[in-house]
């Protein structure tokens, strides 16, 4: 049987071993920042906010949920930041939500992102 050495390698010129106190922290990004559990799934959903004096309700259909939002698909195209009242019709539960994203526009709508201000992690009706 041949004996394995590990060898080390030529060290890179400048590069040496760092104290923890001059580590950099970089930004999370893409799904680093996901504070929960994503899972497919297409729950009918209304949205309802007010335009002009007057109450609008517009359905739409869930393509991914979370914790603490979704992404849906609804017919209407509405501006980020938009507040508005989101109700899962399986679970008849409503809670305040925000615009947070605008995506693509489908043949059914637009991919809305959508985040609950007040999340209740029993909102979908099942576990994440």
């Amino acid at each position: 049987m041949t004996e394995f050495q590990a060898r080390r390698g030529p060290s890179i010129p400048g590069r040496g071993i760092q104290s923890i106190a001059k580590a950099r922290v970089t930004p999370l990004t893409g799904i680093q920042k996901r504070r929960g559990v994503r899972v497919n799934s297409q729950v009918p959903v209304t949205l309802e906010w007010n335009s002009g004096g007057n109450s609008v309700r517009e359905a739409g259909q869930t393509r991914v949920v979370g914790p603490y939002g979704c992404m849906a698909v609804v017919p209407l195209n509405l501006d980020v930041k938009q507040t508005v009242q989101l109700t899962n019709m399986v679970s008849k539960e409503t809670n305040r939500a925000v615009i947070v994203w605008r995506g693509h526009e489908r043949m059914e709508g637009w991919e809305l992102g959508i985040e609950l201000v007040n999340p209740q992690m029993d909102f979908w009706g099942f576990d994440l």
